[in-house]
Protein backbone atom coordinates (compact mmCIF):
# COMPACT_ATOMS: atom_id res chain seq x y z
CA UNK A 1 0.00 0.00 0.00
CA UNK A 2 2.87 2.23 0.00
CA UNK A 3 2.58 5.05 -1.96
CA UNK A 4 4.82 6.97 -4.55
CA UNK A 5 5.04 10.12 -2.53
CA UNK A 6 5.26 8.59 0.73
CA UNK A 7 8.29 6.29 0.07
CA UNK A 8 9.75 9.25 -2.30
CA UNK A 9 9.45 11.86 1.02
CA UNK A 10 10.08 9.53 3.99
CA UNK A 11 12.67 7.34 2.67
CA UNK A 12 14.14 8.16 -0.34
CA UNK A 13 14.63 11.43 0.40
CA UNK A 14 16.25 11.50 3.89
CA UNK A 15 18.58 8.72 2.74
CA UNK A 16 19.67 9.04 -1.11
CA UNK A 17 19.93 13.15 -1.37
CA UNK A 18 21.90 13.12 1.92
CA UNK A 19 24.59 11.50 -0.38
CA UNK A 20 24.52 13.69 -3.21
CA UNK A 21 25.94 16.92 -3.99
CA UNK A 22 23.76 20.28 -3.02
CA UNK A 23 23.06 21.08 -6.64
CA UNK A 24 22.11 17.53 -7.55
CA UNK A 25 19.81 17.81 -4.25
CA UNK A 26 18.01 20.69 -5.67
CA UNK A 27 17.85 19.14 -9.13
CA UNK A 28 16.00 15.99 -8.20
CA UNK A 29 13.86 17.44 -5.53
CA UNK A 30 12.54 20.13 -8.43
CA UNK A 31 11.68 17.03 -10.80
CA UNK A 32 10.10 15.37 -7.59
CA UNK A 33 7.85 18.87 -6.75
CA UNK A 34 7.15 20.55 -10.29
CA UNK A 35 6.76 16.79 -12.21
CA UNK A 36 6.97 13.18 -10.70
CA UNK A 37 4.64 13.95 -7.61
CA UNK A 38 1.77 15.93 -9.29
CA UNK A 39 1.00 13.39 -11.61
CA UNK A 40 2.09 9.70 -9.26
CA UNK A 41 2.01 10.80 -5.89
CA UNK A 42 -1.11 8.72 -5.37
CA UNK A 43 -0.07 5.41 -7.03
CA UNK A 44 0.90 2.66 -5.22
CA UNK A 45 4.58 1.33 -5.67
CA UNK A 46 3.73 -1.83 -7.02
CA UNK A 47 0.82 0.15 -9.64
CA UNK A 48 3.87 1.91 -11.30
CA UNK A 49 5.24 -0.47 -14.02
CA UNK A 50 6.39 -0.17 -17.12
CA UNK A 51 3.23 1.28 -19.21
CA UNK A 52 2.62 3.50 -16.62
CA UNK A 53 6.16 5.05 -16.72
CA UNK A 54 5.80 5.21 -20.12
CA UNK A 55 2.40 7.53 -20.45
CA UNK A 56 3.72 9.56 -17.80
CA UNK A 57 6.73 10.75 -19.77
CA UNK A 58 4.88 10.79 -23.30
CA UNK A 59 2.13 12.99 -21.45
CA UNK A 60 5.04 15.37 -20.47
CA UNK A 61 6.43 15.26 -24.40
CA UNK A 62 2.76 16.12 -25.52
CA UNK A 63 2.13 18.64 -22.81
CA UNK A 64 5.00 20.53 -25.32
CA UNK A 65 8.06 19.85 -22.82
CA UNK A 66 11.73 19.39 -24.64
CA UNK A 67 13.66 15.53 -24.91
CA UNK A 68 16.14 17.39 -22.46
CA UNK A 69 13.41 18.15 -20.25
CA UNK A 70 11.59 14.69 -20.46
CA UNK A 71 15.33 12.72 -19.91
CA UNK A 72 15.86 14.83 -16.46
CA UNK A 73 12.19 13.92 -15.39
CA UNK A 74 12.86 10.14 -16.76
CA UNK A 75 16.21 10.11 -14.92
CA UNK A 76 14.72 11.40 -11.48
CA UNK A 77 11.95 8.89 -11.32
CA UNK A 78 14.43 6.03 -12.31
CA UNK A 79 16.44 7.04 -9.21
CA UNK A 80 13.57 7.23 -6.92
CA UNK A 81 11.91 3.53 -8.10
CA UNK A 82 15.25 1.99 -7.89
CA UNK A 83 15.61 2.97 -4.31
CA UNK A 84 12.44 1.39 -4.10
CA UNK A 85 14.33 -1.94 -5.45
CA UNK A 86 17.14 -1.62 -2.89
CA UNK A 87 14.54 -1.24 -0.22
CA UNK A 88 12.85 -4.61 -1.39
CA UNK A 89 9.54 -2.31 -2.34
CA UNK A 90 9.42 -3.59 -5.99
CA UNK A 91 11.09 -6.64 -7.57
CA UNK A 92 12.88 -4.86 -11.15
CA UNK A 93 12.72 -0.44 -11.90
CA UNK A 94 10.24 -0.20 -14.37
CA UNK A 95 11.80 2.88 -15.33
CA UNK A 96 15.03 1.36 -16.54
CA UNK A 97 15.52 0.89 -20.38
CA UNK A 98 13.03 3.01 -21.35
CA UNK A 99 13.98 4.76 -24.93
CA UNK A 100 13.14 8.62 -25.34
CA UNK A 101 14.78 9.90 -28.11
CA UNK A 102 17.45 12.56 -28.74
CA UNK A 103 17.91 15.28 -26.63
CA UNK A 104 18.06 18.34 -28.37
CA UNK A 105 21.24 20.06 -29.79
CA UNK A 106 22.66 21.97 -26.76
CA UNK A 107 23.67 25.86 -28.00
CA UNK A 108 27.40 25.83 -29.48
CA UNK A 109 30.10 27.13 -26.47
CA UNK A 110 31.50 30.32 -26.60
CA UNK A 111 35.13 29.78 -26.52
CA UNK A 112 37.80 32.83 -26.72
CA UNK A 113 41.08 32.13 -28.50
CA UNK A 114 44.48 32.28 -27.12
CA UNK A 115 44.75 35.90 -28.56
CA UNK A 116 41.82 36.40 -27.10
CA UNK A 117 42.27 34.79 -23.77
CA UNK A 118 45.23 37.17 -23.23
CA UNK A 119 43.59 40.36 -24.11
CA UNK A 120 41.23 39.12 -21.27
CA UNK A 121 44.00 38.53 -18.47
CA UNK A 122 45.67 41.56 -19.37
CA UNK A 123 42.36 43.50 -18.37
CA UNK A 124 41.11 41.81 -15.55
CA UNK A 125 41.68 42.65 -11.80
CA UNK A 126 42.80 40.31 -9.32
CA UNK A 127 42.34 38.71 -7.67
CA UNK A 128 40.04 37.29 -10.60
CA UNK A 129 42.86 37.59 -13.34
CA UNK A 130 44.68 34.90 -11.37
CA UNK A 131 41.07 32.90 -11.04
CA UNK A 132 41.18 33.12 -14.81
CA UNK A 133 44.94 32.06 -15.24
CA UNK A 134 44.57 29.13 -13.06
CA UNK A 135 41.20 27.63 -14.90
CA UNK A 136 42.91 28.24 -18.20
CA UNK A 137 46.32 26.91 -17.04
CA UNK A 138 44.71 23.37 -15.11
CA UNK A 139 41.46 23.32 -16.47
CA UNK A 140 39.95 22.57 -12.88
CA UNK A 141 36.62 24.07 -11.84
CA UNK A 142 35.57 26.64 -10.42
CA UNK A 143 33.99 25.57 -7.17
CA UNK A 144 38.07 23.43 -7.13
CA UNK A 145 39.67 26.74 -7.68
CA UNK A 146 37.29 28.69 -4.92
CA UNK A 147 38.09 25.37 -2.84
CA UNK A 148 41.74 25.63 -3.10
CA UNK A 149 43.56 26.03 0.22
CA UNK A 150 47.03 27.24 0.60
CA UNK A 151 47.98 23.77 2.03
CA UNK A 152 46.99 22.36 -0.84
CA UNK A 153 49.98 23.94 -2.81
CA UNK A 154 53.17 22.68 -2.94
CA UNK A 155 55.52 25.73 -4.58
CA UNK A 156 58.43 23.63 -3.98
CA UNK A 157 57.15 20.59 -6.01
CA UNK A 158 54.91 23.00 -8.15
CA UNK A 159 51.82 20.79 -7.64
CA UNK A 160 47.83 21.72 -6.40
CA UNK A 161 46.26 19.17 -4.73
CA UNK A 162 42.43 19.00 -5.69
CA UNK A 163 40.63 17.86 -2.72
CA UNK A 164 37.77 19.96 -2.28
CA UNK A 165 34.98 21.74 -4.19
CA UNK A 166 33.23 25.35 -3.02
CA UNK A 167 29.23 25.85 -4.01
CA UNK A 168 26.63 27.19 -2.69
CA UNK A 169 28.69 28.35 0.15
CA UNK A 170 29.44 24.89 1.15
CA UNK A 171 32.62 23.12 1.26
CA UNK A 172 32.20 19.17 0.01
CA UNK A 173 34.05 16.49 -1.87
CA UNK A 174 34.99 16.57 -5.51
CA UNK A 175 32.48 16.04 -8.10
CA UNK A 176 34.09 11.93 -8.79
CA UNK A 177 36.59 9.74 -7.37
CA UNK A 178 38.70 10.91 -10.54
CA UNK A 179 38.12 14.05 -9.36
CA UNK A 180 40.27 13.90 -6.53
CA UNK A 181 44.04 14.24 -8.42
CA UNK A 182 47.25 15.92 -7.85
CA UNK A 183 47.99 19.13 -11.12
CA UNK A 184 51.12 20.10 -11.79
CA UNK A 185 51.54 23.65 -11.49
CA UNK A 186 53.45 25.17 -14.69
CA UNK A 187 56.11 28.66 -14.01
CA UNK A 188 53.72 31.01 -15.26
CA UNK A 189 50.99 29.84 -12.78
CA UNK A 190 53.54 28.95 -9.75
CA UNK A 191 54.90 33.01 -10.45
CA UNK A 192 51.08 34.26 -10.84
CA UNK A 193 49.76 32.71 -7.57
CA UNK A 194 52.77 33.47 -5.52
CA UNK A 195 52.55 37.11 -6.23
CA UNK A 196 49.02 36.75 -5.32
CA UNK A 197 50.19 35.35 -2.02
CA UNK A 198 52.12 38.94 -1.77
CA UNK A 199 49.17 40.62 -1.37
CA UNK A 200 46.67 38.28 1.11
CA UNK A 201 46.29 38.80 4.70
CA UNK A 202 45.27 35.39 5.06
CA UNK A 203 47.70 32.86 4.13
CA UNK A 204 47.43 30.35 6.88
CA UNK A 205 47.19 26.39 5.70
CA UNK A 206 43.65 26.26 6.32
CA UNK A 207 42.85 29.59 4.36
CA UNK A 208 41.56 29.51 1.09
CA UNK A 209 43.75 30.62 -2.03
CA UNK A 210 40.95 33.02 -3.04
CA UNK A 211 39.22 34.87 -0.01
CA UNK A 212 37.07 37.85 0.51
CA UNK A 213 38.78 40.59 3.36
CA UNK A 214 36.86 38.55 5.89
CA UNK A 215 38.48 35.31 4.88
CA UNK A 216 35.21 33.69 3.31
CA UNK A 217 36.18 31.71 -0.24
CA UNK A 218 35.26 34.38 -3.03
CA UNK A 219 31.15 33.64 -4.72
CA UNK A 220 31.56 32.75 -8.48
CA UNK A 221 28.62 34.46 -9.10
CA UNK A 222 29.93 37.70 -7.64
CA UNK A 223 33.00 37.34 -9.37
CA UNK A 224 31.10 36.86 -12.66
CA UNK A 225 29.06 39.32 -12.52
CA UNK A 226 31.11 42.09 -11.14
CA UNK A 227 34.20 41.33 -12.68
CA UNK A 228 34.63 38.78 -15.48
CA UNK A 229 31.41 39.65 -17.46
CA UNK A 230 31.71 43.95 -17.14
CA UNK A 231 35.80 42.90 -18.12
CA UNK A 232 34.38 40.65 -21.05
CA UNK A 233 32.12 44.05 -22.42
CA UNK A 234 34.00 46.97 -21.67
CA UNK A 235 36.84 45.47 -24.18
CA UNK A 236 34.89 43.59 -26.71
CA UNK A 237 35.13 40.10 -25.81
CA UNK A 238 31.69 37.98 -25.48
CA UNK A 239 30.67 36.42 -22.69
CA UNK A 240 32.74 33.44 -21.25
CA UNK A 241 31.58 31.23 -18.43
CA UNK A 242 33.52 29.82 -15.76
CA UNK A 243 33.32 26.47 -17.78
CA UNK A 244 34.49 27.49 -20.74
CA UNK A 245 37.63 27.68 -19.39
CA UNK A 246 37.77 24.31 -18.67
CA UNK A 247 36.95 23.59 -22.31
CA UNK A 248 39.57 25.98 -23.68
CA UNK A 249 42.68 24.43 -21.58
CA UNK A 250 41.32 20.95 -22.85
CA UNK A 251 41.64 22.39 -26.33
CA UNK A 252 44.64 23.69 -25.54
CA UNK A 253 45.60 20.59 -24.42
CA UNK A 254 45.20 18.80 -27.85
CA UNK A 255 46.41 21.91 -29.72
CA UNK A 256 49.94 21.21 -28.10
CA UNK A 257 49.90 17.15 -28.75
CA UNK A 258 49.07 16.00 -25.73
CA UNK A 259 47.13 12.52 -25.38
CA UNK A 260 43.50 12.37 -24.72
CA UNK A 261 44.20 10.16 -21.34
CA UNK A 262 46.82 13.28 -20.03
CA UNK A 263 43.70 16.06 -21.12
CA UNK A 264 41.52 13.50 -19.23
CA UNK A 265 43.80 12.45 -16.55
CA UNK A 266 44.40 16.60 -15.96
CA UNK A 267 40.81 17.44 -16.29
CA UNK A 268 39.63 14.64 -13.47
CA UNK A 269 37.18 13.22 -15.91
CA UNK A 270 35.69 9.27 -15.11
CA UNK A 271 34.88 8.53 -18.85
CA UNK A 272 37.70 9.42 -21.34
CA UNK A 273 34.64 9.92 -24.48
CA UNK A 274 33.82 12.95 -22.24
CA UNK A 275 37.47 14.50 -22.44
CA UNK A 276 37.19 14.02 -26.26
CA UNK A 277 34.07 14.50 -27.46
CA UNK A 278 32.56 17.11 -25.29
CA UNK A 279 35.81 19.09 -23.92
CA UNK A 280 37.78 19.37 -27.35
CA UNK A 281 37.12 21.84 -29.69
CA UNK A 282 39.17 21.96 -32.73
CA UNK A 283 40.90 25.83 -33.29
CA UNK A 284 40.22 26.93 -37.10
CA UNK A 285 43.71 28.25 -37.55
CA UNK A 286 44.55 25.03 -36.76
CA UNK A 287 41.82 22.93 -39.06
CA UNK A 288 43.10 25.58 -41.98
CA UNK A 289 47.12 24.02 -41.61
CA UNK A 290 45.58 20.51 -40.89
CA UNK A 291 43.93 21.29 -44.33
CA UNK A 292 46.80 22.41 -46.41
CA UNK A 293 49.38 19.83 -45.08
CA UNK A 294 47.24 17.36 -46.20
CA UNK A 295 46.90 19.13 -49.82
CA UNK A 296 50.73 19.39 -49.84
CA UNK A 297 51.05 16.16 -49.98
CA UNK A 298 48.81 15.29 -52.62
CA UNK A 299 49.71 18.43 -54.61
CA UNK A 300 53.48 19.41 -53.39
CA UNK A 301 54.03 21.65 -56.73
CA UNK A 302 50.81 23.66 -56.36
CA UNK A 303 51.60 27.34 -55.57
CA UNK A 304 50.08 28.74 -52.89
CA UNK A 305 47.33 31.47 -52.85
CA UNK A 306 46.03 33.57 -50.08
CA UNK A 307 42.33 34.01 -48.69
CA UNK A 308 42.20 37.45 -50.42
CA UNK A 309 43.18 36.25 -53.92
CA UNK A 310 40.52 32.86 -54.01
CA UNK A 311 37.38 35.80 -52.83
CA UNK A 312 38.85 37.66 -56.02
CA UNK A 313 38.97 35.15 -58.49
CA UNK A 314 35.68 32.90 -56.90
CA UNK A 315 32.48 32.79 -59.85
CA UNK A 316 29.18 33.09 -58.89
Amino acid sequence: MMTLEKFAREQWQPSALLALKPSSARYYNFQLDKHILPALASYRLCDVNRLAVQQFLLDRKRKGYSSSTVHGIHTTLAKVLQGAVEYGYLETNPARAIQIGEREPTRERTLLSPVQVQTLLSSLAEPCRTVVLTAVLTGMRIGEILALRWKRLDFLRATIEVAETFSDGQFGTPKTKSSRRVIPMSAALREAVAAHKLNCKCTRPEDPVFSTPKGTPLSPKNLYNRVLAPTCDRIGLPRVSWHSFRHINATLLGEVGESVKTAQSLLGHSDIGTTLNTYMHAIPDSQRRAVERVADVLFPDVPKSSPASNEAGRVN
